[in-house]
């Protein structure tokens, strides 16, 4: 796996762990800085769906992370393609449910990387 991809790979995975953290253990404090638009007496009521959303993205960092310590060039890219397509899936539903933001956030980089490793 090339420098560029790696680097674009950790930096997609350290986005997701801060997902993690944001959505599982500040989703009633940072959280409600973050998600301005989100009615604030909901944050409390909806603390477990959000903790679950952030193990979701824990695993796909995870993933992610996975990659660097596959030798064989080949399965690591395959992993990879799994998981970066998993997030760009993921980011183009939030687009179009949720918010424009979060395709140039979530699956805009990872759509990159699916290029660069097929390139």
């Amino acid at each position: 796996m090339g420098l560029s991809i790696k680097i674009l790979i950790g930096i997609i995975a350290l986005l997701h762990f801060y997902f993690l953290w944001l959505e599982m253990f500040a989703w009633t404090t940072k959280g409600r800085k973050v998600f301005k638009k989100f009615p604030p007496d909901l944050f409390e009521s909806t603390k477990s769906m959000a903790a679950n959303q952030g193990l979701y993205n824990g695993f796909l960092a995870s993933g992610l992370l996975w990659t660097f310590f596959i030798s064989d060039m080949q399965w690591g890219h395959n992993i990879a393609l799994f998981f970066l397509s998993c997030i760009a899936i993921a980011g183009i539903y939030g687009a179009f449910s949720v918010s424009k933001k979060i395709f140039y956030i979530q699956a805009l980089p990872a759509i990159a990387t699916i290029l660069l490793i097929l390139i």
